[in-house]
């Protein structure tokens, strides 16, 4: 939760216009000098009663914002002409009120729309939900204008949009990862900028922004070739690339997805498209690969494309009882894996769902993925450790086409309400799976859904022949959690999840796995400054200042321009 100046006032109803243009004064009059300022909203509470909501990232940076000036709360001047504040507080808000979209904007919306063909839509357009709809429903966006881009030169046009209200943006493909929700953003939704092109003598695809990992593997496959695809077939591919792109099944073999992009096309924060490569702006493709959404808008981004066209793998399933067994076996296991076997494991509370096999429906259960590029001889007689271990409930360990990666894991497909955090870790010793017995097993009460532990290493730990920012190289796992359930559920599960997460911190790693990280972690700029790894962080705030000086792209783990 974000620390907020809240001042709540009556109005004469025929006087909200002049409310809601005195609003957008004043943030156009001082938004940009006010420290660690992030949004701000006008919420109704009812016909002439309202709040304004002031976002700060920290308390400090609300105390550093009046020190300096303007006064605030005493933005109230603006008020005096058309209500009375009724209070003036610094306090906490729930997210979920209606956005209300600044009057200035409004009336410049039917411009904006005259310049693309996808919908601009309001909070209060048919369609609006719709277009901000995401994958977690827990993670709900409410910006003060939606824009479906259909192709480039929306996506450019509504950047210049942004920049002439100074308006922060806010972009979406798939909704995977939400950190904030936008209030007072622009947001782009680039779902349908989808295409996939394959050359496949130089075996290199174009990905558009809203293409998914099923969509790019489909086009790669009728030409025999692979992506370094993440586990899960919906979530977006430009996206998952930008925060490193970390392949279940490639990965250990070549690297961070990241580390084979070779061009990349991206609208900076004056609306302008660029084509990025290595040689033409080194800073800033260093930059994009791996710190996210923080310099522009990435409308397309070539990706080599690896010669694998099945593997062998898969996933047994042994009963939650187990788990000791299993994951100590694992643990042990994993340190002499030969880089083209790949494999994590997860502790999980199935659904009851229909689309499960009948014997997982339900079920509490240890699951073991497991992908080799090997032959099928040399992975099963590695395997033999779990083939003697025990037998599972269920096996679908075999011969399979890459088009059935995502089967390793069986991710979600559809979107649901769920809360999860991550932490990367040094080392996993016994004590460290001992931990995990203990807080995720059989005896343990926990409601989370799914905690489980990848193995990295491998090409992971490789610095690739062009380096660029992933924050993770060298670290040999990553632990991730998630529970499902609804704001009802909230503290439940962020409770479950904290006390595993923080037992492991013995054994963390000093940064994180960007792509996995929630909106509720790293939440502060030292905490974004630490996910990254201080040095890091540090090259990829001197490269915003250069990209986005005043910080347009910053709904998302900002790196703020030093």
């Amino acid at each position: 939760m974000t620390t907020v100046e809240l001042t709540r006032f009556r109005v004469n109803p025929d006087q909200v216009a002049d409310l809601l243009a005195a609003h957008s004064k004043m943030l156009a009059d001082f938004a940009a000098d006010l420290d660690g300022f992030l949004d701000a909203r006008l919420v109704r509470l009812s016909d002439d009663e309202w709040l304004d909501v002031l976002t700060w990232d920290t308390p400090e940076d609300l105390a550093a914002s009046r020190a300096k000036g303007p006064d605030l709360p005493g933005v109230a001047a603006f008020y005096a002409t058309v209500g009375d504040v009724i209070s003036d507080e610094d306090g906490e808000l729930e997210t979920g009120a209606e956005p209300v979209a600044p009057v200035a904007i409004a009336g410049h919306a039917a411009d904006l729309a005259r310049h693309v063909d996808g919908p601009v839509l309001l909070p209060t357009d048919g369609g609006y939900a719709g277009e901000c709809a995401t994958y977690n429903l827990n993670r709900v966006l409410e910006p003060a204008l939606a824009v479906g881009a259909t192709c480039e030169a929306d996506v450019c046009a509504a950047v210049r949009f942004a920049a002439a209200h100074s308006l922060p943006v806010a972009v979406k493909a798939t909704g995977h990862q939400v950190v904030l929700p936008g209030h007072g953003a622009l947001l782009i939704n680039t779902g349908r900028m989808n295409g996939v092109t394959v050359d496949p003598d130089r075996r290199i695809v174009r990905i558009e922004a809203g293409a998914r990992a099923r969509d790019v593997v489909r086009a790669t496959a009728a030409h025999g070739l692979a992506p370094a695809s993440g586990s899960a077939a919906t979530v977006g591919v430009v996206g998952y690339t930008l925060g490193g792109g970390q392949s279940p099944l490639l990965g250990r073999s070549f690297g961070y997805t990241a580390d084979h992009v070779r061009e990349l096309t991206v609208v900076s924060a004056e609306g302008v498209s660029r084509s990025v490569t290595a040689d033409s702006e080194p800073d800033l493709f260093w930059a994009l690969r791996g710190g996210k959404g923080n310099f522009g808008v990435v409308t397309s981004v070539d990706l080599e494309a690896f010669p694998v066209a099945r593997f062998y793998g898969g996933g047994l399933w042994y009963r939650g009882e187990q788990m000791a067994d299993v994951l100590h076996t694992w643990r042990q296991w994993v340190d002499d894996l030969p880089e083209e076997m790949s494999s994590s494991v997860a502790v999980q509370r199935l659904p009851g769902r229909p689309e499960l096999p009948e014997r997982l429906r339900g079920a509490f259960v240890v699951h073991l993925r497991i992908g080799s590029l090997g032959e099928a001889e040399d992975a099963e007689r590695l395997m033999a450790p779990f083939r003697n271990l025990a037998t599972p409930l269920f096996d679908t360990i075999r011969d399979r086409p890459y088009s059935t990666m995502a089967k390793m894991h069986l991710d979600p497909t559809d979107p649901l309400p769920y809360y999860d955090q991550t932490v990367c870790l040094r080392e996993l010793p016994e004590e460290a799976v001992d931990t995990l017995v203990e807080l995720t097993g059989p005896d343990s009460q926990c409601p989370l859904a799914n905690v489980e532990v990848r193995a990295l290493g491998g090409a992971f730990d490789r610095e690739p022949a062009v380096p660029d920012a992933v924050s993770t190289r060298g670290i040999p796992f990553v632990a991730f959690g998630f529970g499902v359930g609804g704001p009802e559920q909230r503290e439940t599960m962020r409770g479950h999840l904290g006390r595993v997460m923080d037992a492991l911190a013995p054994w963390a790693a000093d940064r994180n796995m960007v792509n996995f990280m929630s909106g509720d972690e790293a939440t502060t700029p030292e905490g974004v400054r630490q996910a990254y790894g201080a040095d890091r962080y540090d090259h990829l705030a001197r490269v915003k200042r250069t990209y986005d000086p005043s910080n347009m792209f910053r709904m998302n783990h900002n790196i703020r321009p030093l």
